[in-house]
């Protein structure tokens, strides 16, 4: 059983990774274009940044954290580029020192912050409120799709680790989220995941008596379930059952998003 303290060291972990990959960035580098329409990698940062903050402040002061969410609701109300001009504008401004900078000074404020949290806390959020491991699930989450984007759009390739395995379990728990974000209903019955960590290490999740089981990299399925890749660009296997989940898999939170096209196509 993973315990809260375990997916904070693992959520710090993988900030320190994308924090080694940014430090090294060349000036232009900050501009290239990322796999997420519209975003470049300061405005991929930019979010990680702005929701670090936001996620600190929902621990220590839900109040003001609530005011904040209708500040944002209310600026993206107004214009399509009205959220990301709310989230993203002052960090955009910045200069590559300074926007590494203020990144990790919410990283400390949202470590200082989860430090505080026990296991049965629940954090306000934009949707309904989290319990705290899945609250933290979520910003590691957050941070290894975004800095998949910033690594596809410099051409580097990251070492897989084990870390995500939090965020299988993540994937495989919002299956049925996957149907019900895109008006649909799931189809009955269970499917298992029987996954291969970067250590070699098997990581299951469903039943043994499953109706179809996936098997293949945790790496490749956590890139599914957060649409950074498509199954078909993946080493992922499974029935046509779980293969129509496969298809539509979305793990997080907000409106259908469309899964990515093969790269081939």
């Amino acid at each position: 059983m993973t315990d809260l303290a375990e997916v904070q060291r693992d959520l710090l972990d993988e900030q320190q990774a994308l924090d080694t990959l940014v430090a090294a960035l060349t000036p232009e580098q900050w501009s290239a274009v990322t796999p997420s329409p519209g975003w470049n990698v300061t405005d991929q940062l930019g979010h990680l940044t702005y929701f670090d903050g936001a996620a600190a402040l929902a621990v220590t002061n839900p109040a003001d954290f609530r005011t904040s969410v209708d500040a944002l609701l209310t600026q993206a109300g107004n214009s399509n580029d009205g959220g990301d001009n709310f989230t993203l504008g002052a960090f955009r401004a910045l200069g590559p020192t300074e926007k590494l900078a203020a990144w990790r000074t919410n990283r400390q404020l949202l470590a200082d912050a989860a430090a505080t949290l026990e296991e049965n806390t629940r954090v306000a959020w934009y949707g309904p409120s989290m319990g705290a491991k899945s609250f933290l699930t979520a910003r590691l989450m957050e941070v290894w799709a975004h800095g998949t984007d910033i690594a596809d759009a410099v051409a580097v390739r990251r070492p897989a680790t084990d870390r995500i395995r939090h965020i299988a379990q993540l994937g495989f728990i919002t299956r049925g989220w996957s149907y019900t974000v895109r008006g649909e209903t799931a189809p009955e019955g269970t499917v298992r995941l029987v996954l291969t960590g970067a250590t070699g290490h098997t990581f299951t999740w469903g039943p043994d008596t499953a109706d179809d089981t996936v098997t293949g990299s945790l790496e490749d399925f956590c890139l599914v379930v957060t649409q950074r890749r498509n199954v078909a660009d993946t080493g992922l296997q499974a029935g046509d059952f779980a293969m129509h989940w496969l298809q539509r898999a979305q793990a997080f939170a907000g409106g259908a998003t469309n899964v990515p096209a093969p790269r081939g196509s």
